[in-house]
């Protein structure tokens, strides 16, 4: 059996949770406290992060390599489409959520709500809350318009796109932290992504000291 090293909040583990989750390679969760900076885990991974997969004999790190290695071993059902241009679409949107929203977004809210906590590392500064609360809302905007000319957010199929996306937002959803009103058409993306039976560990989630809300598992909201 694979065995992921991870931490529950993180959207990268989560991104690599639904991409095993949805080819159904079941995983061990070996819940992780990277920042700790254990000498077994950084023999795993030097960069000292999460998630590090063990999977085929082989200990792997970075989300988005460890996602194209499960793709190319375990291709059904695809994640990545076969067109060059469309590929590279989805990684142009993946790359968008794990750079760009991450920064703008995840960073300031996730991170200084609960990581913070969790590491002992003092409170949230209400600075960067502010600017989280307020990019949000163009990421959000953003994806609407994707999603008012696509089905999917990189084209007319699901994707690794889309489980990136979902993966931060998910996060996030779990500290109220996304106004799901602005957009009915996204509204009704995540409903169909946290409707999958990949989603259900992910759902399932606990983290000490930070009860989730009570729509965070409906999945009718």
């Amino acid at each position: 059996m694979a065995r992921l090293y991870h931490v529950p909040l993180s959207p990268f583990c989560r991104k690599v949770r639904l991409s095993l989750a949805e080819k159904k390679v079941e995983v061990e969760l070996v819940e992780e406290r990277y920042w700790e900076e254990d000498a077994d885990f950084m023999r795993r991974n030097p960069a000292g992060k999460v998630p590090v997969l063990k999977i085929d004999n082989v200990t792997m790190a970075e989300s988005v390599a460890i996602c194209e290695y499960i793709e190319e071993t375990r291709p059904t059902p695809a994640l990545m489409p076969k067109d060059p241009v469309a590929r590279q679409e989805v990684r142009r949107l993946v790359g968008w959520f794990d750079d760009k929203f991450h920064r703008e977004v995840t960073s300031k809210l996730l991170y200084e709500r609960v990581n913070k906590k969790v590491m002992g590392q003092g409170y949230p500064d209400s600075g960067n809350v502010k600017a989280g609360a307020k990019a949000i809302k163009y990421h959000l905007d953003y994806m609407t318009w994707l999603l008012d000319h696509r089905r999917w957010l990189a084209g007319d199929v699901m994707t690794l796109a889309d489980f990136a996306a979902a993966s931060h937002l998910s996060a996030l959803d779990y500290i109220s932290d996304v106004d799901w009103n602005r957009s009915e058409v996204v509204k009704d993306w995540y409903a169909k992504i946290k409707s999958r039976p990949a989603f259900r560990s992910i759902l399932a989630d606990q983290v000490p000291g930070f009860p989730p809300p009570r729509h965070y598992n409906d999945l009718d909201f």
